[in-house]
């Protein structure tokens, strides 16, 4: 009787291993507050893939320009040039023959993004979604939350709270405003940690 063609069990998502003969794509997610290296992590990841010669496209919001218009950028200035996308069914029409897929600031995009993302991975690709898990008020960011019950890999990112050190897993905005998306960095938002963290009063919420 032969035996299926079967490999060692993957020990992580960075190791490309068949464990049949069928390929298979899959989703990592990489979350958490502002300033705790979502955007590091998601370079890191797309460097190693471009160093293994893998065919790598990269994708951000066209509303993301706070470092620049046409990279993602760390807020450490790491960048790597992207393609500036209006909705999520872009990454699709721009995919190319890619291997690996990389998309920052998925907070940004559509609930479409969820079906990008299974339709890319159930095509053999490689999918590394980096977003917010929460906005301002604390509150889930979609499609965040959706594209956590597909990915396959789950990293959580953690800041330090700037009142009192402790790790942070709360963006603070500093300033007054009701609006859901409002770009800025350390001028607008502080990381906190749960006990430092203030949500908005209740007429911001409206």
């Amino acid at each position: 009787m032969s035996q299926p063609n079967l490999h060692r069990i993957p020990t992580d998502f960075e190791e490309v291993v068949t464990v049949t003969e069928k390929s298979a794509g899959w989703i990592e997610v990489i979350c958490g507050s502002m300033f705790s290296g979502k955007t590091e992590e998601l370079i890191r990841r797309l460097r190693r893939a471009q160093i293994a010669r893998q065919r790598v496209a990269i994708f951000k919001p066209v509303i993301d320009v706070r470092y620049s218009e046409d990279y993602i950028v760390s807020h450490n200035q790491q960048k790597i040039p992207s393609i500036p996308i209006h909705t999520a069914q872009e990454i699709l029409q721009k995919a190319g023959n890619a291997q690996v897929l990389g998309i920052d600031e998925a907070q940004f995009l559509d609930n479409e993004l969820v079906a990008v993302c299974r339709t890319l991975a159930n095509s053999g690709r490689r999918v590394i979604v980096a977003g917010l898990d929460k906005d301002y008020r604390g509150e889930p960011f979609e499609p965040i939350p959706q594209l956590l019950c597909e990915a396959e890999y789950i990293t959580k990112t953690l800041a330090i709270c700037m009142k009192c050190g402790n790790p942070a897993n709360f963006t603070q905005r500093i300033i007054k405003s009701s609006e859901r998306v409002l770009l800025g960095a350390t001028d607008i938002y502080e990381a906190r940690c749960r006990a430092c963290f203030e949500p908005p009063i209740t007429e911001e919420k409206k």
